[in-house]
């Protein structure tokens, strides 16, 4: 089967997407086109670029994520003084080591800028803070007077995975000034709209790290750090969850990893076999029921 694929962000929970398209591929699941917002556009792209689950599984096992967290270039050491380091860089980290990752990971594949896969095939999502506005790359960057030919996919995923006041955030350059731009899931965290817009031309099939919205226990706020976290969930997550309905939940792949930290950078080889387990199981278990209406 033939099928279009989106993926939504989730963080370090992302290694659960390896388990998922190795369960799709035996099932002889194959995607035309693929979309993705974070870590969704990470495995995305590595989808679009070619990458099978065996591949993938050797990129992450090899992987050292803390390797890829490289310090802004102006750093205040003073312990009194680092929280002047976030305010003056916008970001505790550049970013650039991710980027250079992402850069060299294609390479293996002869993937370097957008007009190295077929047109259409891959869309990743990212957020515009100076304009307000969700951007769909390579789609928008016309907009900003960019060709998105040329364009190099490793900066585009920079872009969708610039996890605010994390890392810094990525200049998007044209004639009339620069725009800001951040992780794709400030604003759409699960963009299934992508493909699924009335339009499709195959089954549109989602993967989304969290379980369905009535199985989600209610957000328990009893301090200022629980409101901020109740507060950016929401933001990431409720204009998509107003556009799932009944009918899109049958076409999704919900992966229970909510009790996993999306930022634990320092996860070890037994949780990311573990995350990998259950995107595999859940991914088995919805297939033997799946019975796709498009």
């Amino acid at each position: 089967m033939i099928v279009d694929g989106v993926f939504s962000g989730g963080g370090i929970k992302g290694f659960a997407y390896v388990g998922a398209i190795q369960a799709l591929e035996e099932r002889g699941i194959k995607f035309r086109r693929v979309a993705g917002t974070s870590a969704g556009a990470i495995l995305a792209t590595f989808v679009a670029a070619g990458f099978n689950a065996e591949e993938m599984e050797t990129i992450f096992d090899e992987l050292n994520i803390k390797d890829l967290l490289d310090s802004p270039k102006r750093v205040f050491r003073l312990p009194f003084l680092k929280w002047l380091n976030l305010y003056m860089n916008l970001g505790l980290y550049r970013g650039k080591l991710l980027e250079k990752f992402f850069q060299d990971t294609l390479a293996k594949k002869g993937v370097c800028t957008f007009g190295d896969l077929p047109p259409g095939s891959l869309r990743l999502v990212a957020s515009d803070l100076t304009n307000g506005r969700i951007i769909v790359l390579p789609d928008d960057l016309s907009k900003y007077g960019v060709n998105s030919e040329t364009f190099p996919i490793a900066r585009a995923l920079r872009m969708s995975c610039g996890i605010p006041f994390f890392f810094e955030p990525v200049y998007l350059r044209n004639g009339k000034g620069e725009a800001v731009v951040v992780d794709g899931g400030v604003l759409s965290n699960f963009p299934l709209w992508i493909f699924d817009n009335g339009n499709k031309e195959r089954p549109v099939l989602g993967l989304k790290l969290s379980s369905a919205s009535e199985e989600i226990a209610p957000h328990k706020i009893d301090n200022a750090i629980d409101l901020f976290e109740a507060l950016f969930s929401t933001m990431k997550d409720a204009h998509d969850n107003r556009y799932i309905s009944r009918r899109h939940e049958r076409d999704i792949i919900f992966i229970p990893v909510e009790h996993y930290s999306a930022t634990q950078f320092e996860i070890d080889d037994e949780t990311k076999q573990k995350l990998m387990c259950i995107g595999h199981d859940r991914t088995k278990q919805f297939l033997r029921k799946w019975n796709p209406v498009w």
